[in-house]
């Protein structure tokens, strides 16, 4: 599915902007939407697993449900077309979204929870890398033709629907104690615990400072890339990215997370201040590039501590309520950044970034201690 829709994204921003005459803020907005209806979704998908103590059903109907969008990129003839295809595309991410994360704690040792969620960071980001491949080279064969392009991802979302329907199993039962009585109640908000929720504005802090990935693409152009070619940059931000998920999700079962978290922050400081001076098509590549190194030192690892700090019983509700805050976060910074962009140039948007940044290590390294407790600690 990723191979689907990154064919699709990485070409989406030029296709608004340049087919469809839509403006940077109209771009900003759509994405933070998109992105913050998703997250809403995930909340009451991931209780609802909670609740059933199933997760294959939501994630069939998430998927599925992502699939039949996908023609109707092509057949675009206004942005209103592409905002409707982005909703309902988001909509089917978010119905999927809390319980495939709930089922990968379910099946994994907890030992091994930051491998697991570094593999699956890895194997989504091998997916977003093909896509865009695809996209360069179909570019070329179809000279320019970005709609045709676009017909083609048609099939790999469905061969997605296709092995998540044939292969994936989960477990009997998806915890010991058995499903919540009745999830999202005050009683079950109360019951997790301070640590967990401290892991949620981390998540929220970190997004805020990385707004949506169509202005990578963007910025490509900008600098004078040329349209066939400016999927190069999700393809590079990708290679990066699938690169270094395992091997950073893995050193976090071993290493000092917090460590970790700086690191991402540093590498997305890094990358904003690259992108912000970029004067060639090279040069945004090494930002993007950076960019893919700060994701797969991050996005695993807040996934494992969502894991590791939410009770079992609520861990589909526990990963909804994150994406929740984390895509109301994303939302506000997309459409800040679509207007830094309109109002001073792609500059201001990236230098931005890396101040809110900055801002976030400043916290971090305020608070003092370990973003999160490992079970041990708890117990004792």
């Amino acid at each position: 599915m990723d191979m689907s829709s990154e064919l699709i994204h990485s070409l989406l921003p030029v296709f608004m902007v340049t087919a469809l005459g839509a403006s940077m803020v109209t771009v900003g907005i759509i994405e933070g939407v998109a992105e913050a209806t998703a997250a809403v979704i995930k909340v009451f998908s991931g209780a609802l697993s909670d609740y059933l103590g199933k997760r294959k059903f939501l994630m069939v109907l998430g998927y599925a449900l992502a699939a039949f969008t996908k023609p109707i990129f092509p057949l675009a003839t206004s942005v209103s077309w592409v905002f409707t295809a982005r909703f309902v595309d988001r909509v089917g991410k978010g119905i999927r979204g809390a319980p495939r994360d709930a089922l990968v704690a379910d099946i994994t040792p907890p030992q091994m929870r930051g491998a697991a969620y570094g593999l699956r960071q890895a194997l989504d980001s091998v997916g977003a890398l093909i896509g865009p491949l695809l996209a360069v080279s179909l570019m070329i064969w179809f000279a320019n033709d970005i709609r045709k392009v676009m017909w083609v991802a048609v099939v790999p979302a469905f061969i997605a629907v296709a092995l998540l329907l044939i292969y994936v199993r989960e477990p009997e039962r998806a915890y010991a104690d058995g499903p919540a009585k009745a999830p999202l109640t005050v009683v079950d908000a109360k019951r997790l615990p301070l640590r967990y929720w401290f892991v949620v504005l981390l998540g929220a802090v970190f997004t805020l400072a990385r707004f949506s990935e169509a202005f990578l693409v963007l910025r490509a152009q900008d600098v004078g890339l040329e349209l066939g070619y400016v999927p190069i940059v999700m393809i590079v931000m990708n290679l990066f990215y699938a690169g270094a998920a395992y091997p950073a999700g893995s050193a976090a079962d071993h290493v000092s997370q917090r460590t970790l978290l700086f690191l991402g922050l540093a590498l997305l400081i890094a990358a904003d201040l690259v992108l912000a001076f970029a004067t060639s098509p090279l040069i945004v590549f090494a930002g993007a590039a950076i960019w893919g190194l700060h994701m797969a030192f991050t996005q695993g690892l807040l996934s494992k501590l969502v894991a590791e700090t939410a009770p079992a019983e609520l861990l589909g509700t526990g990963f909804g309520i994150f994406n929740l805050v984390s895509g109301g976060a994303l939302l506000l910074a997309s459409v800040i950044a679509g207007a830094l962009w309109s109002v001073f140039g792609p500059s201001a948007t990236f230098t931005a970034g890396a101040a809110f940044a900055a801002l976030a290590a400043f916290g971090l390294l305020a608070y003092g201690a370990r973003p999160q407790a490992t079970k041990q600690e708890a117990d004792s």
